[in-house]
């Protein structure tokens, strides 16, 4: 498997040069300047950094960007337990493929002058997803999505990269991914057993699978340190105003 990295190509045994967040926030300033509606996936496991990756990037960009996150398409509550999926919840199958599908390609075809597009966001303190909470204006040239499964290519996920102008794979290792995880869910109020049993039966596999979708990414970064951003699609209950996640995602 090859990976490019601004143009040049390394092989999957060889160390990812580490890349800036100027350098990244360059090139999407870039695509949003060829005109148009233009969609950038930031993709990676979870614990990648993420989420942190796009909130730097909307924080430069302005009114230039707009975030819409895969988040807001988690299934509810009570149909994830209706499924028997709730003990796995961020797995593939726990979420709704079809209306993120469906809201991208809205965003694609959105036009100056067309009404607002509303996105769901996910609020962490209820665990459920909330709709028409993040307008996109149909003159912002680029929309930011971010989420694990945007490169998977079955599941009901193949019709997510072919509506996407760039993706980006953030890399993180295994150990600072896993040390990122289990760090979340203890802020959650986890014990720490219980945090770790999350990680490792629940996180740890999908990692693995968002990771073997690499190869389909139009650049793969690896940032050396990321410091803790609000995430703009995170909400609370107490309000609509988005708080911060704490770690990177």
């Amino acid at each position: 498997m090859t990976r490019r990295i601004y143009g040049s190509s390394v092989t999957s045994a060889d160390p990812l040069p580490e890349t800036t967040l100027d350098e990244l926030v360059d090139r999407a300033r870039g695509l949003a300047a060829k005109g148009g509606r233009r969609i950038l996936g930031v993709v990676g496991t979870p614990g990648s950094g993420k989420s942190t990756v796009s909130a730097a990037l909307l924080d430069a960009l302005g009114d230039s960007a707009a975030l819409v996150g895969m988040d807001g398409f988690h299934l509810g509550q009570q149909e994830l337990a209706r499924l028997a999926r709730a003990d796995r919840k961020g797995a593939p199958d726990t979420f709704d493929t079809d209306g993120y599908t469906a809201l991208l390609a809205r965003l694609r075809a959105q036009r100056p002058g067309d009404a607002d597009i509303y996105a769901p966001v996910f609020d962490r303190s209820l665990e459920e997803p909330i709709g028409s909470s993040a307008p996109v204006p149909a003159d912002v040239p680029l929309v930011i999505t971010e989420g694990n499964y945007l490169l998977l290519d079955g599941g009901g996920w193949q019709g997510v990269r072919p509506l996407l102008d760039e993706a980006w794979f953030v890399h993180v290792t295994q150990a600072e991914r896993r040390r990122r995880l289990v760090a979340r869910r203890l802020s959650y109020g986890h014990p720490h057993g219980a945090a770790e049993h999350w990680v490792d039966h629940v996180d740890e596999p999908n990692a693995r699978i968002v990771e073997a979708t690499a190869a389909r990414a139009d650049l793969v970064v690896a940032l050396a340190r990321l410091d803790a951003q609000p995430h703009p699609l995170t909400s609370t209950s107490q309000g609509p105003t988005p708080t911060p996640q704490g770690d990177p995602r």
